[in-house]
């Protein structure tokens, strides 16, 4: 009597198999991704507001000589920039500070990592984050009166 079953039953045993775990590590590596990918962008977004803070501490520092003689209001680059260094120092935050030579902005760039969780295990222990921030020195400007 002949079958209508042209190869043995036990051949197809396993395929599915192989195929969830291929569906599987595929799942495992687009949550990992997007766990990291979520942690990295949690730290530019903090690499960002310590950027803006440091660069409004040291827009505060107004070059006193120039101001009372009311020949301008600019920054004093030096001070400028050890404020701003400052409030990066106690952030526990590293990155840069320049001040434009009209001195009415100071721009900070704060540079660090974040860890990885799931990229580790394909040797990405850490992804650079970056954040800037540039602080205009303001003078004389008014607020349009309200209603």
């Amino acid at each position: 009597m002949a079958s209508w079953k042209s190869r043995p039953e036990r051949a197809d045993r396993g395929g599915v198999t192989v195929f969830v775990a291929i569906c599987v590590l595929g799942l495992i590596g687009i949550i990992g991704v997007a766990v990291d990918g979520g942690a990295k962008m949690a730290a530019t977004e903090r690499a960002d507001y310590v950027a803006g803070e440091a660069a409004r501490a040291g827009g505060q520092a107004i070059d006193p000589a120039k101001a009372i003689t009311g020949r301008a209001i600019v920054i004093d680059p030096q001070d400028a920039t050890a404020a701003a260094r400052a409030y990066l120092g106690s952030a526990g935050a590293s990155g840069t500070v320049s001040v434009s030579g009209d001195g009415k902005q100071i721009t900070v760039t704060v540079t660090g990592s974040s860890d990885t969780t799931f990229l580790s295990a394909v040797g990405i222990g850490t992804l650079p984050v970056t954040g800037q921030a540039t602080a205009t020195l303001l003078h004389g400007v008014t607020a349009p009166e309200g209603p």
